[in-house]
């Protein structure tokens, strides 16, 4: 009874907007490993962006770590609120890396803000696709359509 049948799978054409588990950076070793020598990274303030590629290209999502300074944002109310919106950004975004037509080459990605200031979920989206497009080194105009609005 619990078998999924052809006409219980979901639509091939419709995106799922998650953010798994799985999805989720946490050994300390992969860790270790996107903060070290080999990783590369860049500014979009108020994010920086850390990545390192995979051995060949996928269309799997890589594995994400959102982090929030906590010198800059001394109460967890703040941090905790700032990481919400990240998660939220990359949720509705991630499509943009996982639809290309020959896959992407990021295998570990973290997302850190550096901003000193709380910014809002606008903000920090088109900070986001504008780190995408800068990460697969595609133009705005030639990335898919953004998500419809609830």
């Amino acid at each position: 009874m619990n078998e999924l049948t052809a006409d219980d799978s979901p639509p091939t054409g419709k995106r799922k907007y998650t953010f798994p588990k799985e999805e989720h950076l946490c050994r300390k070793k992969l860790i270790e490993e996107l903060f070290s020598k080999q990783s590369s990274s860049f500014g979009v303030y108020p994010l920086r962006i850390v990545w390192i590629k995979a051995a060949a290209p996928t269309s799997a999502p890589p594995q994400v770590l959102i982090s929030v300074s906590k010198r800059t944002f001394k109460r967890a109310v703040d941090r905790n609120r700032l990481k919400r919106l990240i998660r939220e950004a990359y949720r509705l975004n991630k499509y943009r890396l996982t639809e290309q037509p020959n896959g992407h080459e990021i295998a570990l990605l973290g997302i850190i803000f550096t901003g000193k200031e709380k910014s809002p979920l606008t903000l920090v989206e088109r900070k986001l696709i504008s780190a995408f497009h800068r990460l697969l080194g595609t133009t705005p105009e030639a990335a898919p359509a953004s998500p419809p609005v609830p």
